[in-house]
C-alpha cells in the first residue's frame, strides 16, 4: 500500500485512539484509586455525626435547611459540621491515605 496523505491521517488517527485508551485507562485506574480512599477516609476519619451530614446532604440531595430541620439544629451547625467533614476528606485525600 502507498503512502497516500489519507493513508497518513488513518495512520495518526488511530495511534490518537491509542493515546485516549491508555489514558482512559489511567484515568479510570486513578478515579478508582481516589474512591476507595475517599471511603476509607470517610469511614476512618469522620465522625459519626460528620459522616451522617455529608450522606444527607450529598448522598440524599437533601438541603442543608432541610437537614438543619430534621435534626432540630441550626443551619449554621450543620453548614459548619459538612464543611468541617470535607475538609478532613479533602486533607486526607491530599497526603494519600
Amino acid at each position: 500500500m502507498t503512502n497516500t496523505p489519507c493513508n497518513s491521517l488513518d495512520k495518526i488517527y488511530n495511534e490518537m485512539i491509542v493515546r485516549v485508551q491508555v489514558r482512559q485507562m489511567d484515568n479510570d485506574e486513578t478515579i478508582d484509586r481516589m474512591q476507595r480512599n475517599l471511603y476509607r477516609a470517610r469511614i476512618r476519619e469522620l465522625t459519626p455525626r460528620q459522616a451522617e451530614l455529608l450522606e444527607l446532604h450529598f448522598g440524599e440531595g437533601k438541603t442543608m435547611r432541610q437537614i438543619a430541620r430534621e435534626q432540630g439544629v441550626a443551619p449554621s451547625t450543620v453548614s459548619r459540621t459538612i464543611a468541617r467533614a470535607e475538609d478532613r476528606l479533602r486533607r486526607c485525600l491530599r497526603y494519600g491515605f
